[in-house]
């Protein structure tokens, strides 16, 4: 079929060469770019070629990194990649990633799927028909312990839960000079922190506890009216004194109550403007006989309590489940980071590629839920009151991407005709 819905004849689906190696395409060349590029490497794929910002761009990293360097989406799709990671600013990742589908690629998209549950809804029924890979980097849920904490959850341990909080905290916004192309609604979307880390929080702590998030009552806060126009990088980007200023409009900050299917409460704070916080992802699950927390810039330790004490149990692969053991083989105090977490990632993404059916691997459909939250955030922020997230019926909300969708690709550079251009994703 033609249609960018219909399923791709079999002889189209993307397959590994006689030789067995994933071949491999990367749409951005930011940092995160970078990072799949590592990890794609380190689960046996050959990288063939790399798609930037511009064609300049394009052809400066390919030679940086060995590879061809594509001057347009079309000759992605017209290469013999099977797996396409898409690593840009987030108004693209829907064309980008429907284009390929369409294609028959699996697909690695960047979070958010798109701007708008609508987008996001599109993407995962298009992959769904399409009948190919579609995952999303929620890469936190494959720190080891995270799995202890589901292991212990799933043999009682806890018991059921009567509370569930925590916060994602970075400080790179702090400063009113700093900027980043993150700040531009147009390329970025209309969430800015919630949408970038809060998912995060919301998919793991859904993960881990088993609960499923399905009313929110949201506060936003902006913490400085203006910022320097600035594409430039994440974590820490800032203009030179003097700086053009636009106005802001997305959030630098969201407190955030929720209640689950089950009726369980809780609540979550997002910022990135805490000075000092660098990247502190943490959350504490009460229970009705213990409870647990784990602190992503500490990951290979969590606090486990009860009523009458507490202990700290530490990552070992000598000791614990046996799903924490099997995820890193090195001895306890040999720490394990966020990059180790991306590679198995990708290596789970290759592996459902390869007809398996890894429990861990978030797909389209997880990404799905998570702009169902991030949208029923922003809902209660605007209404001051509890909001419900929204159904699959109430996905054909306003698609403010779906104007710009283009399968042509004929443009130099991923992001031609999307006022995307010279902008990498950072993170």
């Amino acid at each position: 079929m033609n249609s960018a819905f219909g399923r791709p004849a079999p002889d189209r689906l993307a397959a590994p060469s006689a030789a067995g190696r994933r071949r491999v395409a990367i749409i951005g060349a930011g940092m995160v770019g970078e990072i799949h590029r590592r990890a794609a490497m380190l689960a046996g794929a050959d990288v063939i070629g790399v798609l930037a910002s511009t064609g300049e761009r394009s052809a400066q990293v390919a030679t940086q990194w060995g590879v061809a360097g594509f001057r347009t989406v079309r000759e992605i799709v017209d290469s013999d990649a099977d797996v396409v990671h898409v690593c840009t600013p987030n108004a693209t990742h829907a064309a980008l990633s429907e284009a390929l589908i369409e294609a028959g690629k699996h697909v690695i998209c960047e979070k958010p799927l798109g701007i708008s549950v609508a987008q996001a809804q599109r993407m995962t029924d298009q992959a769904a028909a399409a009948g190919v890979v579609a995952a999303v980097p929620f890469v936190y849920r494959y720190h080891p312990l995270a799995y202890e904490i589901l292991a212990r959850r799933r043999a009682g341990e806890f018991g059921g839960w009567h509370l569930l909080h925590g916060s994602y905290l970075q400080d790179w916004m702090s400063s009113p000079c700093s900027s980043s192309w993150r700040v531009d609604p147009a390329a970025n979307g209309p969430s800015r922190a919630f949408a970038d880390i809060g998912s995060h929080w919301c998919d793991l702590v859904e993960w881990v506890s088993g609960e499923r998030i399905m009313q929110v009552n949201a506060a936003t806060m902006i913490a400085f009216g203006e910022r320097p126009v600035d594409g430039g990088r994440s974590f820490g980007a800032s203009s030179a004194s003097g700086s053009r200023a636009a106005p802001v409009t997305t959030e630098d900050a969201a407190v955030v109550n929720f209640r689950t299917a089950n009726g369980v409460l809780g609540t979550v704070t997002v910022s990135q403007v805490s000075a000092g916080r660098k990247n502190r992802l943490w959350f504490e699950l009460d229970g009705l006989h213990g409870s647990v927390a784990f602190d992503q810039e500490n990951p290979d330790s969590i606090w486990l309590g009860t009523t009458s004490g507490h202990t700290v149990l530490a990552r070992d692969a000598q000791h614990g489940s046996r799903e924490q053991q099997s995820r890193y083989p090195l001895p306890a105090g040999h720490n394990r980071g966020y990059a180790q977490c991306f590679e198995d990632f990708v290596a789970d993404t290759y592996l459902a590629v390869d007809g398996g059916n890894p429990e861990s691997l978030p797909r389209f459909a997880d990404g799905l839920r998570s702009a169902r939250i991030v949208d029923a955030v922003l809902r209660s922020a605007d209404s001051g009151s509890w909001t419900s997230l929204a159904d699959a019926a109430d996905s054909s909300a306003t698609d403010s991407g779906s104007g710009s969708r283009s399968r042509s690709g004929s443009g130099s550079g991923f992001g031609s005709g999307s006022g995307s251009e010279g902008r990498e994703q950072a993170g």
